[in-house]
């Protein structure tokens, strides 16, 4: 057959598929409507019934909704064999699609016998004799791709006019590469300032981190192109397909370093089919505050370290105290005596028992109250055999006193842990007392700030997030008996007149501040202070997660030496398992070249990633003196957008300097975004300016970075190793093309190494 012949025929294929994809979607919408059809009445099973199906029509539609996005990418061909003579021929998709007669036309990527697509190799073939990747366009086979593999005896056979394809610009570099050139021509696409699903062009190396089991931490190192970021996403697609049943309620969790980064692969999942996925940052994971400050690097790195436990966990014990003096509280027509021997061995008691601090609470309330009573019952005469019903009615009524309430919230007060945090820093004494013999003097007075006058105008940060979520542990809820009420899901999600249905688990479930989790993805892991990692650890329910980073790229105020740091607060009882992408497919090799120099100096113990192809664009590396910068960002900006034509550009400056470069820019006539502050924008901008400690797994067709001496010395004086991961990771942010201006440039010189 001819290569002409074959995008014919997978072109009558994909036609008959997108025709049964609407069959299948006609029929989703013709079920729903058959039940709003029934209206509101009916018995409680009715309606119940008629909202399941309205759920399970919904969720359906969502999953058949692929957009713009090719439904079939690929096809599989058998060798024959003793069960199927003939062979046979699978094609490979987004999802699943059948016809008429329930007869599989395309396979989900995800189901076991697409595995081979992304396995398979001339060393280990696995059963095929074929392997096909379709480019398509607008629902148009534009281009074929075919690999041939032989048979277990090494027959190989082709077809009689195949057509053999040149991949330009990938290097030879040994490594076995699936689909090369659909590999090549997905790397070269222009991007479009959101993530891209990989469904299509998944290596195999990448694959095997994909299917791993769903059970235990998974710890995935990848240095820059690697497609980390959209291995852990494309997990989280497969581990939902297939352990639908469980996750689907437990939830799944991906956690992101900041808002912008969350933007940028809001639509990954969605494009596969996944929509019911929670996104956040870690800050967002605490809601009880909003995140509006930023703390100094040198705080930061204190309010992540592993000492600030010991300092809550007093900071909560100051909080338990007995009576100063002994207290007179009137009863009736007399008065009881509670004194601080009573309080002091009830506080003893309690700190002994099992429990959060509001927990335990009510014993505290109770002792108390059963000491007033005992002896209120000793004045009043009553015999030991008296009725116990008249001793827990005198014990309800002393605890009514406002006397008695009083006394109680100072001796053992119901806390929040955001409120108990202010506290705590809005008084010096306070953190010099939970800190004495913890911190230095120094470092606790580093923690005081201003008192606020309302909680919601702190400056909370980051930092604090983790803080607060570490006393909300040791706190607990601080009603725990009150009923709560919590809107479940957002009415306008859901046909006019319809309720959904929520079992009282998912109630109690999304209305736990502290929800845990059946999978947890976290991105950019390196960058989280060990509080941070405590965080995550509460919210997963059995350990199961997939946490993707790159030690040489971390640039958080407490960045870990080793995945061994890590591991010790993820995940502290089990073992993980640390695996390790090797290739960068998206980051050109002549960018990785640049970016060596710097990486020897910011971790010169780690290598980087293997390139699997040239851009075919030198960077530009110019040195300039302090005035003429301005004006030669403009030129430099204008020819790399003119080097890469169609496609995005990002400025990434030092913090420090951005206001002066985007007036540089401006003047420069050119159109410039901050996604910082246009979110409606965003990254979809064709040139944008970032700070250089927003750009962590950020891409973009072409990079200037500017000053790279001053983004090295980042959040310090002189040139640091966090500092100049920064830099590593700004400067491998491009796919295609380089440029770095400064008055200093090297540190980016091969005479550095």
């Amino acid at each position: 057959m001819s290569h002409e012949q074959d995008l014919v025929e997978e072109q009558a294929f994909l036609d008959t598929a997108y025709a049964a994809l609407e069959v299948m979607r006609s029929e989703a919408n013709a079920m729903m409507a058959d039940v709003l059809d029934l209206g509101k009445g009916g018995t409680f099973q009715s309606r119940t019934e008629r909202d399941i199906v309205v759920r399970t029509s919904l969720a359906r539609l969502n999953q058949l909704d692929i957009g713009d996005q090719a439904l079939c990418f690929g096809r599989i061909d058998t060798h024959p064999n003793d069960e199927v003579p003939d062979g046979e021929v699978f094609r490979i998709g987004r999802l699943a699609v059948s016809n008429d007669e329930l007869e599989p036309l395309v396979v989900d990527w995800r189901a076991p016998i697409a595995e081979p697509f992304y396995r398979a190799t001339a060393l280990d073939p696995q059963g095929l004799s074929r392997r096909r990747h379709l480019a398509i366009r607008d629902r148009n086979v534009v281009g074929l791709e075919d690999e041939f593999f032989a048979d277990a005896e090494g027959n190989l056979v082709l077809p009689k006019s195949g057509s053999a394809e040149v991949h330009e610009g990938l290097i030879e570099g040994g490594m076995a590469l699936g689909g090369a050139g659909a590999l090549l021509t997905a790397l070269g696409q222009a991007r479009s300032g959101q993530m891209g699903d990989i469904v299509a062009t998944i290596q195999r190396e990448q694959d095997e981190i994909i299917r791993a089991p769903l059970s235990g931490t998974l710890m995935v190192q990848g240095g820059p192109g690697t497609g980390k970021t959209a291995v852990a996403l494309h997990r989280a697609a497969y581990l939902l397909y297939t352990h639908r049943f469980p996750l689907e309620r437990q939830g799944v969790l991906v956690l992101g370093p900041n808002p912008l980064f969350l933007r940028y692969i809001e639509q990954v999942l969605p494009s596969l089919g996944e929509t019911g996925v929670s996104l956040s940052t870690i800050g967002g994971l605490v809601r009880e505050i909003k995140i509006s400050g930023q703390d100094a690097p040198e705080v930061a790195a204190l309010k992540g370290d592993l000492r600030m436990t010991q300092v809550l966990a007093r900071a909560v014990a100051t909080r338990e105290r007995a009576l100063r003096q002994d207290l007179d509280i009137p009863y009736g027509i007399g008065v009881l005596k509670l004194t601080v021997a009573d309080s002091e061995q009830v506080i003893r008691r309690a700190r002994r028992r099992q429990g959060t601090h509001n927990q335990i609470r009510r014993f505290v309330e109770t002792e108390l109250s059963r000491i007033l009573a005992e002896r209120y019952r000793r004045l009043a005469g009553w015999s030991d055999d008296d009725d116990g019903e008249a001793l827990d009615e005198t014990m309800r009524l002393i605890r009514a006193t406002p006397e008695f309430l009083e006394m109680l919230s100072r001796v053992w007060p119901r806390l929040s842990p955001h409120e108990l945090l202010h506290d705590l820093f809005g008084a010096l004494p306070l953190i010099r007392i939970a800190a004495r013999g913890i911190l230095s003097e120094a470092d606790a007075d580093a923690l005081a700030r201003p008192r606020s006058g309302d909680l919601d105008e702190v400056p909370w940060t980051v930092a604090d997030a983790a803080l607060v979520d570490e006393l909300r542990e040791l706190l607990g809820p601080r009603h725990p008996a009150r009923k709560r009420r919590t809107q479940a899901r957002d009415e306008n999600s859901w046909p006019e007149g319809l309720e959904a249905i929520v079992t009282p688990e998912e109630i109690a479930a999304l209305d736990d501040p502290a929800r845990r989790y059946g999978h947890i993805v976290v991105d950019e892991v390196q960058d989280l202070s060990p509080m941070q990692l405590r965080m995550v650890a509460r919210r997963s329910l059995a350990g199961s997660m997939t946490v993707v980073g790159d030690i040489a790229q971390a640039t958080g105020p407490c960045p870990p030496k080793d995945w061994a740091e890590i591991a010790a607060q993820l995940t502290p009882k089990r073992d993980p398992l640390l695996v390790e992408l090797s290739v960068s497919y998206r980051t050109p090799a002549e960018v990785i070249e640049v970016a060596r120099h710097v990486l020897a100096v910011g971790a010169p113990d780690i290598e980087p990633p293997k390139p699997v192809r040239r851009s075919g664009l030198e960077p530009v590396i110019r040195q300039v003196e302090p005035a003429g910068l301005s004006a030669a960002l403009g030129e430099l900006t204008k020819a790399a957008q003119a080097a890469i034509g169609e496609g995005r550009v990002a400025v990434i400056v030092p913090p420090e300097i951005m206001g002066e470069m985007s007036r540089a820019l401006e003047a420069a006539g050119l159109s410039v975004v901050n996604p910082a502050l246009a979110p409606a924008v965003g990254l979809h901008a064709p040139l944008v300016i970032l700070a250089a400690d927003q750009a962590n797994g950020l891409e973009f067709d072409a990079v200037v970075v500017v000053e790279p001496s001053l983004i090295a010395s980042l959040h310090g004086k002189a040139i640091n190793p966090r500092g100049v991961r920064t830099l590593y990771v700004s400067i491998t942010r491009p796919t295609r093309f380089l440029a770095v201006l400064g008055c200093d440039t090297a540190l980016l010189l091969p005479t550095n190494v």
